[in-house]
């Protein structure tokens, strides 16, 4: 773990899913701010609930999209990874990274809670999500 304080809101989110669910989408979390600690650009990320779950905004820099934290009605078992279905990520996750993960249509990346954090695929995800709406030159 990071050590980064969760706010008590999201704290409270995260105590009602069961004890591997609930350690996956905390190693999730701190990935989120490892990615976006070490992407320039990014700044600082506001955590926050967004649907009733764990959110992640680049509300400082608006380099990216929300990335949400949760489960999905699909794999309740697994923790999941939600991005706006408005965007092309999902697609994008699907076609390099399918052997390793299972979606949910175009908004959800299901995360297993077996096994070790697939971690250089999802902090490739994260970084997309992270940087979606930037705009070079």
């Amino acid at each position: 773990m990071s050590g980064r304080e969760v706010p008590a809101e999201v704290a409270e989110v995260l105590a009602r899913y069961r004890q591997p669910v609930r350690v996956r989408l905390l190693e999730v979390r701190d990935l989120v701010f490892a990615v976006a600690a070490e992407t320039k650009g990014v700044g600082e990320l506001t955590e926050t609930l967004k649907w009733g779950e764990p959110a992640y905004l680049t509300e400082a820099s608006g380099t990216g999209t929300t990335i949400r934290l949760g489960v999905s009605k699909a794999a309740p078992e697994a923790a999941a990874v939600f991005v706006n279905c408005r965007t092309s990520l999902i697609d994008s996750f699907r076609a390099q990274f399918g052997d390793i993960f299972a979606f949910e249509g175009t908004r959800g990346l299901i995360v297993p809670i077996e096994g070790p954090l697939p971690e250089a695929p999802l902090a490739f995800c994260l970084r997309a999500a992270l940087l979606y709406h930037r705009r070079d030159g």
